[in-house]
C-alpha cells in the first residue's frame, strides 16, 4: 500500500502518517528530508524526533530519495517520507536541473516497485496566489506536477485540513 498524504502547513499531515504508521505495527523508517541549515529547522527537526517511537529508525536524506526508499523498503516494512515538499526544495536549491530531473524521475521508477507500505507526506502548495517571483513560481509548479504524478501512482491519497483527513482516492 502506498499513499500520499496532502495539505497545507501544520494541517496535521505528519501527525496522520504517524499515527498509520504507529498503528500498522511494523517495523517503521521514517525517511526525513529536511536539513538543519539554520537554529529555527534545527528546532523543529529535534521536536520532529521526539515525537516519533525510540524503536523507529530514522535515515535523513535530502536529496537521493528514491535510493533511500530501495534501501528501506521491504515487505514486512512501514516507510514515511517527511516530506517531499522540503525534498524538493533541496533539489531546487542544489540548482543542477540535471540532478533535479534524475531525482524525480528515480523516485517515480521506484515507487512502483517498493514492497510493503509506504506513505508520502507533501504539502499542497497550489492554492494560493501566484508567486511574485521566478523561483517560487518554479517551485509551485514543479511541486503540483510532483504530486499529480505520485497521486496517480499511489494507492490511496488523503487531504488533510485541520486535522481532518479527506480520502481523495
Amino acid at each position: 500500500m502506498h499513499e500520499l498524504i496532502l495539505g497545507g502547513a501544520r494541517s496535521g499531515k505528519s501527525a496522520l502518517a504517524l499515527r498509520r504508521a504507529a498503528d500498522s505495527g511494523l517495523a517503521v523508517t521514517w525517511l526525513a528530508t529536511a536539513q538543519a541549515l539554520d537554529p529555527e529547522m534545527a528546532e523543529r527537526i529535534a521536536r520532529h524526533r521526539a515525537e516519533r517511537p525510540a524503536g523507529w529508525r530514522t535515515v535523513e536524506e535530502p536529496l537521493r530519495l528514491a535510493a533511500a526508499l530501495r534501501h528501506a523498503a521491504g515487505a514486512d516494512a512501514f516507510v514515511v517520507v517527511d516530506c517531499l515538499t522540503l525534498w524538493l526544495t533541496n533539489l531546487l536549491l542544489a540548482d543542477d536541473a540535471a540532478l533535479l530531473q534524475a531525482e524525480i524521475a528515480a523516485l517515480f521508477a521506484a515507487l512502483p516497485e517498493l514492497p510493503g507500505h509506504v506513505i508520502l507526506v507533501a504539502n499542497e502548495v497550489g492554492l494560493g496566489i501566484v508567486p511574485d517571483n521566478a523561483l517560487a513560481r518554479h517551485f509551485r509548479d514543479e511541486a503540483g506536477r510532483l504530486n499529480q504524478t505520485l497521486a496517480a501512482l499511489c494507492d490511496r491519497v488523503t487531504f488533510v485540513a485541520a486535522g481532518l483527513p479527506l480520502a481523495l482516492k
